[in-house]
């Protein structure tokens, strides 16, 4: 991984703190985005892209609305400079589904950091038809179907 900025800071303990935030992000603390993020900052996954703070703090807001128990569980992580990587399990249930199953998407995350150690780009990366349509009731056998033809 390269890094897009000369300075040699250390964000290791940045990262750290980024870290145990997604791991414990609430309702109750989304409020403290601003520790962590610039202003400016942009946030991409397969659903949203946005820009600043009350932005990506809707999106993470609306995760508390339309899922049960939503939280990350960050499983590696790789920092070069001032970029991050991180895998992480998203781990959930379905509102208004009587699966009561708990459901995971593997993901993982490209952070970019100002000198601050601020981010100041999250960009997530997974598959939406692997790890989401594909366990959504009726639309997931749909998407098995459409699998398994374009496989044979």
């Amino acid at each position: 991984m390269t890094t897009n900025s000369p300075e040699s800071t250390d964000h290791s303990a940045q990262i750290a703190r980024m870290v145990a935030f997604f791991e414990e992000v609430s309702p109750h603390n989304l409020n403290r985005l601003g520790e962590f993020y610039d202003p400016q900052a942009r946030f991409k996954d397969p659903f949203n892209e946005v820009k600043g703070i009350p932005a990506i703090q809707a999106i993470f807001a609306h995760m508390f609305v339309q899922l049960d128990s939503p939280r990350f569980v960050v499983t590696n992580q790789v920092l070069q400079g001032n970029q991050g990587f991180l895998t992480w399990e998203f781990r959930f249930g379905f509102k208004g589904f009587k699966t009561g199953q708990t459901q995971t998407i593997l993901g993982a995350t490209h952070l970019v950091m100002n000198a601050s150690g601020l981010i100041t780009l999250h960009r997530d990366y997974w598959d939406a038809a692997e790890e989401l349509y594909e366990k959504l009731p009726v639309v997931g056998g749909l998407m098995r179907w459409l699998k398994r033809r374009a496989n044979s």
